[in-house]
C-alpha cells in the first residue's frame, strides 16, 4: 500500500469516527461492510460471538478471525467451533509460526510466566499482523466500560501500527447492554462467562473476576500488564 493510500485510509477513519459516533452498532457495521468489501473482517477471542453475529446480519458470511494461541481453555475452542457450525460467518483460524512445544524449546518453558509481554508478541500480535495483511479494516468487540484502559475507544478510529481502519461497533455498548443482545438473538456465548470469567483470554494467564473487579481484572492478575498488545 502506497503512503497516499494510507493517508487516504487515516482519514476515512478519523471523519467516520466522527460522523458513526451516536449511530447503532448494525450502522456502524454496514458502513464498514459497504466501505471495504471482502477487504473488512471481523476478529473475535470467542468470548461471545455478539460481534460476528451483528456483522452477518449486514454482511452474510463475512470473515471472522480467530487467534488459536495453543494456550485457549477447551470451552473458548468449542464456542469458535459453535460459531462456525450455525452463524452465516467465515470463519478463520490464525495459528503462530511455533507450536507452544517449539517455543518452549526456543525460549524455555512457560514464557507466559517470565515474560508474558513477548510470550503475546509471538502468539498473537505477529500471527494478528500477517493474518490481516490482506485487509483494509478490522472490527473488535472492544467496550469502553471494560477497563479505564479502553474508556476512549473510538467506534471507528486508526490503528497505525497497523495501517488499518480499526471498527468498535460495540464501543458504547455497556455489559447490559452486550447481555440484552444475547438474551434477544440467542447469540453463543462462552460458557466460562457463567463460571465467574468476565474476560477471557489464554488459559495460563485468565482467572476469574472477584466481587466489584472490572471485567479485565482476571487478565495476567498481579501483574501491571493490562493488554496482549493486539489493541495498544
Amino acid at each position: 500500500m502506497t503512503r497516499r493510500e494510507q493517508a487516504d485510509l487515516e482519514r476515512l477513519a478519523l471523519s467516520a469516527g466522527r460522523d458513526l459516533e451516536d449511530a447503532p452498532a448494525e450502522e456502524i457495521l454496514r458502513w464498514a461492510a459497504d466501505t471495504f468489501g471482502d477487504r473488512f473482517c471481523v476478529t473475535s477471542s470467542m468470548e461471545d460471538a455478539v460481534v460476528a453475529h451483528l456483522a452477518s446480519r449486514v454482511r452474510p458470511g463475512v470473515d471472522v478471525v480467530f487467534l488459536d494461541t495453543g494456550y485457549h481453555f477447551p470451552e473458548t475452542i468449542g464456542t469458535r467451533d459453535a460459531v462456525a457450525a450455525v452463524m452465516d460467518v467465515n470463519v478463520i483460524t490464525l495459528t503462530p509460526p511455533q507450536s507452544v512445544a517449539e517455543q518452549d524449546a526456543a525460549y524455555g518453558p512457560a514464557l507466559h510466566d517470565r515474560d508474558p509481554d513477548l510470550c503475546c508478541a509471538l502468539r498473537k500480535v505477529e500471527p494478528l499482523r500477517e493474518g490481516l495483511a490482506g485487509y483494509d479494516a478490522w472490527a473488535t468487540g472492544l467496550r469502553r466500560d471494560e477497563s479505564p484502559t479502553r474508556a476512549a475507544t473510538p467506534v471507528v478510529g486508526w490503528d497505525a501500527r497497523r495501517g488499518k481502519v480499526k471498527v468498535a461497533p460495540i464501543a458504547r455498548w455497556t455489559r447490559d447492554d452486550v447481555d440484552a443482545y444475547v438474551a434477544e438473538h440467542g447469540v453463543l456465548t462462552n460458557p466460562l462467562l457463567m463460571d465467574g470469567y468476565a474476560s477471557i483470554g489464554c488459559a495460563p494467564c485468565t482467572r476469574r473476576v472477584r466481587e466489584g473487579e472490572d471485567a479485565r481484572a482476571g487478565r495476567w492478575a498481579g501483574r501491571t500488564k493490562t493488554e496482549c498488545g493486539l489493541h495498544g
